[in-house]
């Protein structure tokens, strides 16, 4: 059984390490703020360097591309510890361009890289429901996959190429932003003509029109219950990379443009840690409507 370590306790980060853990794994962890550790009860590095010396495999799950940088590759990160023939497998959502860099830094150290984002939010990560979208070896995700298998339901390899894990992944968001857009702009509908929701909701997501946003935040938005997910501040951090990916493809996304905006006018208001599903509260904005009201 391999020596497990995991970097990033957040809100999917946790509930992956739990999983993992309940499944019988020897597993060591570190986070930023060690207070998210406490409930684990597994060995807590003091730094990604000591975790890295004591893993067969390192999981990252982690915000954003400099945070990858900063606990793999600079001081103090895991790639210093690790041993010849071990394995990363990067959880986080991040530049695709950068993975293919990061990949090739950690080949120089005989590290094997895997970008492997991940879509469900919390409760997918929590009930081990993940989809994973796998990036780089074959044969790497052949010897991962039985611990990917903790907290997931698909497991799907995109391409040996690094980075082919993180585009789609872009490929994800773009669905994800814009099914949660027409969930917000139905809803809207419904309200502005005096239709229950709760029974509009019953009557449309069975059919061509359903969809996991409107059928899993679709009730929290009738019900105003913004608790995250996945936050607007970390959706946003998404859209970015997706619309870097695209502008430099070429390929124009107004729908995530408009939707990346929108975000962005929630942002302004303080809302940056509420779900994306709060993505309705800029159409409310517009229409001078609430919805339940």
């Amino acid at each position: 059984m391999a020596k497990l370590g995991f970097i990033g306790l957040g809100i999917m980060g946790h509930g992956m390490a739990v999983n993992l853990l309940t499944a019988g794994n020897p597993m060591t962890v570190w986070n930023r703020t060690p207070e998210k550790a406490v409930d684990l009860v597994c060995e807590i590095a003091s730094d990604p360097v000591d975790l890295g010396r004591v893993s067969d495999i390192v999981f990252v799950c982690v915000s954003d591309t400099p945070d990858v940088e900063e606990v793999v590759f600079r001081d103090g990160g895991a790639i210093y510890g690790m041993a010849e023939g071990t394995v990363i497998v990067d959880h986080s959502t991040i530049s695709p361009a950068a993975t293919a860099r990061f990949a090739e830094r950690a080949a120089g150290s005989g590290v094997t890289w895997l970008d492997a984002p991940v879509s469900g939010g919390s409760e997918g990560a929590e009930k081990g429901t993940l989809a994973v979208m796998v990036g780089g070896s074959a044969a790497a995700l052949d010897r991962v996959r039985p611990y990917l298998e903790a907290y997931s339901k698909t497991i799907t390899h995109i391409g040996d190429r690094p980075g082919s894990g993180q585009m789609a992944k872009a490929v994800n968001q773009v669905l994800v932003v814009l099914n949660e857009l027409a969930a917000s702009e139905a809803l809207m509908l419904a309200q502005g003509a005096g239709l229950d929701l709760g029974v509009t909701l019953s009557a449309v997501e069975g059919g061509a029109a359903g969809s996991w946003m409107l059928s899993n935040r679709g009730p929290q938005m009738i019900a105003r219950d913004w608790r995250p997910g996945f936050t607007i501040d970390l959706q946003q951090k998404d859209l970015r990379l997706v619309l870097e990916a695209a502008d430099e493809l070429g390929i124009p996304l107004p729908g995530v443009s408009l939707v990346f905006q929108l975000y962005r006018a929630l942002q302004a208001q303080g809302l940056g840690s509420e779900g994306n599903h709060a993505l309705v509260k800029a159409l409310e904005g517009l229409a001078g409507v609430r919805l339940g009201d």
